[in-house]
């Protein structure tokens, strides 16, 4: 996501980029493989019948322009599709290929995910296309999908198969990646609550040609208050990336530093990635030089003018919670006491709204309702810290994911009123 010079070498980034694809559980020890044509022409991929759960820098194996292999193994049985593609495709300078589950789910129901559910994943995702089948490993395997990314196509289904996905280099392969798989994820669970909703090309545009105009500045020397929020800020985000609450490409967190100012994530950088000083800070209509804040940041801002009490704010897209965002299905959290106590009751935001420069998103957050659901855009959560939100965040998913996984039970049963008020006393909620 960022234009800087790329100087990591094609091993390093392969090991790391399947090190992460392992480790979300988005493939297995025997399965999917990696790779990158460098500007030599020469390509680089992840090799055949090595553990890729512990694959390291000296396994990754070049296959020369010329056809001469340059490794410890021997490349990847389906390096014949990824040169297929390669030749049929020459902006295409990574390839991703794996096994996740929700794509598998779809590649072997013969269909396409509509990833009109949210504009990030629509815009991350590109074109995508169906792939017949034909053997692992085979020519005939090669020709259909190169035929199929031919057709100008970025991310391609493979019937009983997996899914293949390209890029102008590999960090851009994985979150087309895991967008895709994020899309394919949500729509399953979806589908288990009721009627989907997608948007339409008005909705569309009007996430894509927002804006965050802010003039820059150059700050005072930081403060010891500053570095420890934007070290919570770093160390909350990776956790949350790594938990699945956000994604790399999705979701934006913040902490209020002052009145005026906040510190929040910055737009178009991997969230994992992201380390303490790329946190960006905004006061006013300022934003700290020589970085770009979150183009959610004025609906954060907003938020805080409107509500004092409010310390840390993030805007996600943990799948069960999202799955509800997706539907008219309300996310009644009368589970469990945790869950009440924590989220108290969550509201629904239209679509749209936190897109708007009227500020309005802030009213559907209060003390007593911390939480809302944003309609085909995930979910706000708000707190008296960082950790205070993260942990609220954490909650409503594991509601979301409860409620779900109690429909293929029976019937659920939330706390009658009796209940909530005993709770109300109890822990003196507003």
């Amino acid at each position: 996501m960022s234009s800087s010079r790329n100087t990591l070498h094609p091993r390093d980034e392969i090991m790391r980029t399947m090190d992460r694809i392992y480790r979300y559980r988005m493939t297995t020890t025997s399965g999917g493989n990696l790779s990158i044509r460098d500007v030599s022409g020469d390509i680089w991929i992840s090799p055949a019948r090595v553990d890729k759960g512990n694959l390291t820098r000296g396994d990754i194996v070049c296959v020369r322009e010329e056809g001469t292999i340059d490794g410890l193994h021997p490349p990847s049985s389906e390096f014949p599709f990824h040169q297929a593609i390669y030749d049929a495709r020459p902006d295409i300078r990574a390839i991703v290929h794996a096994h996740p589950v929700a794509l598998v789910a779809f590649s072997i129901c013969r269909q396409l995910p509509n990833t009109r559910l949210f504009h990030q994943a629509y815009a991350v995702c590109g074109k995508i296309g169906f792939a017949a089948y034909a053997c692992p490993g085979s020519q005939a395997l090669g020709r259909s999908i190169a035929e199929t990314f031919s057709q100008g196509c970025d991310s391609v289904i493979l019937e009983n198969h997996g899914v293949v996905v390209g890029g102008s280099d590999l960090p851009r392969a994985f979150e087309r990646f895991e967008a895709f798989e994020f899309a394919g994820k949500t729509l399953i669970k979806a589908h288990r609550l009721g009627e989907v909703s997608f948007l339409d090309d008005a909705q569309l545009r009007q996430a894509a040609e927002r804006s965050v105009d802010f003039t820059s500045f150059v700050p005072d020397e930081a403060t010891a208050q500053e570095r420890e929020l934007r070290k919570q800020l770093c160390d909350f985000v990776r956790r949350g990336c790594r938990q699945r609450l956000l994604i790399s490409t999705e979701g934006s967190f913040s902490a209020r530093l002052n009145e005026t100012s906040f510190l929040i994530t910055p737009t178009q950088k991997d969230r994992e990635l992201l380390q303490a000083d790329d946190f960006v800070l905004v006061d006013g209509n300022e934003r700290e030089q020589g970085k770009l804040a979150s183009r959610a940041a004025r609906a954060h801002q907003a938020i805080y003018d409107r509500h004092p009490h409010v310390q840390a704010i993030v805007f996600a897209h943990p799948v069960n919670a999202t799955a509800f965002s997706v539907t008219d299905v309300p996310l009644d959290v009368r589970t469990i006491p945790e869950s009440y106590v924590f989220l108290r009751d969550v509201r629904r935001v239209p679509y749209g709204v936190p897109y708007r420069d009227d500020g309005s998103i802030a009213d559907y957050v209060s003390p007593a309702n911390p939480a809302a659901v944003l309609q085909n855009d995930g979910v706000l959560v708000t707190g008296a810290s960082v950790l205070d939100t993260f942990d609220r965040l954490e909650v409503l998913e594991s509601t979301a994911e409860a409620l779900i996984n109690a429909r293929a039970i029976g019937e659920v049963s939330v706390m009658p009123d009796s209940v909530i008020d005993e709770l109300h006393t109890t822990f003196r909620l507003n």
